[in-house]
């Protein structure tokens, strides 16, 4: 198991510098995130000693508990949330993590704003757009994002960085390159509206769609299976 984890790393690796080259883009332009989620701790450690640092869990509970474990062990890493997020489980995500990339409401942000530790950095948000407008999905209507944005800029325990999405699967990709477009001229246009933020990160694309992602100025993918297997 251990070596099948390095091998896939080492692969996606391989992968997103090639995709970066094709598009004339650095390949260290595209952070690799983890994603951890229902993996045992012992994953995690095995893709962190083969140079992971950034994993991504989208149960509180779950990822708390990995957390606690690595910090224990002396292991630091960097977590992010990528799962929807419920009021009554904010101040758990305030407390541990260092990203939540699934902010779509003014009251979560407000509560995460009041929940995160005064010793800790400023949380790392990302504001999630229902891209492909499903009704299966969280996440803000393209429209609603500047307002969102606003918000979450007066909040001093919050850092604005960026926006992500979960598009619609499709195997086409003449669509996928259509809607990471759409991402892509949002993230502009927040970058445009918010000056003052560190607007840096562009969370998209995930195995099946990892090359249009990239090829549209994607600066996060996020990695499950192609890493750690099927669940």
């Amino acid at each position: 198991m251990n070596n099948i984890i390095q091998q896939n790393l080492s692969q996606i690796q391989h992968n997103i510098a090639t995709y970066c080259q094709q598009a004339n883009r650095q390949p260290n332009a595209v952070t690799l995130l983890a994603v951890s989620k229902t993996k045992p701790v012992q994953a995690i450690l095995t893709a962190y000693q083969s140079g992971q640092h950034a994993f991504g869990e989208n149960y509180v509970q779950e990822g708390v508990e990995k957390i606690q474990y690595c910090q224990q062990q002396g292991i630091k890493l960097e977590w992010h949330f990528i799962g929807p997020l419920q009021s009554n489980k904010t101040k758990l995500v305030a407390e541990h993590f260092d990203w939540i990339q699934t902010l779509s409401r003014n009251k979560i942000a407000d509560r995460l704003n009041a929940q995160r530790p005064s010793h800790l950095p400023p949380l790392n948000v990302l504001i999630q757009i229902n891209i492909s407008d499903e009704q299966s999905k969280s996440g803000i209507q393209p429209n609603e994002l500047m307002a969102l944005a606003k918000h979450i800029e007066k909040l001093p325990h919050l850092r604005l960085r960026g926006i992500m999405a979960i598009p619609e699967n499709t195997t086409d990709q003449t669509e996928q390159i259509s809607v990471f477009n759409q991402m892509q001229t949002l993230f502009q246009q927040l970058q445009q509206q918010c000056p003052n933020q560190q607007i840096d990160t562009l969370s998209m694309g995930m195995s099946a769609d990892m090359e249009s992602a990239i090829k549209c100025g994607s600066t996060m993918v996020r990695i499950g299976t192609a890493i750690f297997g099927q669940r």
